[in-house]
């Protein structure tokens, strides 16, 4: 039998997926991360963007917006502020999301600036797909 990670996706809203998983790739604020079975424990803060979860030579993506990645020895844990899977997304609720992270970057300096951009290039790919 071949190694599994145990994954799961949670919002503040409900559990979005639990399972054991090959491999999942996030969209981290330091840059993309992959996680796989027996991954060195770590946490990192997740920019918009896409998970993408590979398990039994499926994938299946999520929408996320902020929050946070767990890895450890049981396993990964996104906690998520907003999270959906890719087949749920509203289009003009991104275009929403979009335009309110445009006018928040306004006046932003320094970190804060950094991570508004950073939602605002995500939800710019996002849309574009």
């Amino acid at each position: 039998m071949t190694d599994k990670l145990h994954f799961s996706l949670v919002s503040p809203e409900k559990e979005l997926f639990s399972g054991d998983v090959d491999q999942v790739d996030l969209p981290g604020t330091e840059g993309d991360l992959g996680i796989f079975p027996k991954h060195s424990p770590l946490m990192a803060a997740i920019r918009t963007g896409a998970i993408t979860v590979y398990a039994e030579g499926e994938q299946m993506q999520y929408f996320v917006q902020g929050g946070f990645a767990d890895v450890t020895t049981e396993g990964l844990t996104v906690l998520a502020e907003k999270a959906m899977s890719m087949a749920d997304i509203d289009r003009d609720a991104l275009r929403a999301d979009l335009d309110a992270a445009t006018a928040q970057l306004e006046g932003l300096e320094g970190d804060a600036a950094f991570a508004v951009q950073q939602n605002i290039d995500g939800l710019m790919a996002l849309i574009a797909n």
